[in-house]
């Protein structure tokens, strides 16, 4: 699922996943290494998902002797929660059809 907003993803699984990347390793730039992505690519769009919602989903922190990180805020754990609760309706939903589709593919 993909939510746009004026011609751009404001929301998608790939977002998506670098917030749950942020989550699990608190920094922009160990959740690009995670994912095999340049931090440049991670960090503009964790930049275009803050600058689309009302609220950012990220925060950057500050200091530490590694430079501070980043972490998610309420908004990008309920982003989280919400986008893979509907994940799971829709594939439970789908199931069937889901499964027809894969019967087509070639093995």
């Amino acid at each position: 699922m993909r939510i746009q907003q004026a011609g751009t993803i404001a929301l998608g699984p790939g977002k998506v996943a670098l917030l749950e990347a942020v989550k699990e390793h608190g920094s922009i730039s160990a959740a690009a290494r995670s994912m095999n992505m340049s931090y440049r690519r991670a960090w503009l769009l964790m930049d275009e998902l803050n600058r689309s919602l009302k609220s950012p989903a990220t925060v950057a922190e500050h200091g530490g002797q590694s430079g501070g990180g980043c972490a998610l805020t309420s908004v990008g754990e309920e982003i989280i929660r919400l986008y893979r609760g509907i994940e799971t309706q829709a594939y439970a939903a789908c199931a069937d059809d889901i499964s027809a589709l894969t019967r087509l593919i070639k093995r």
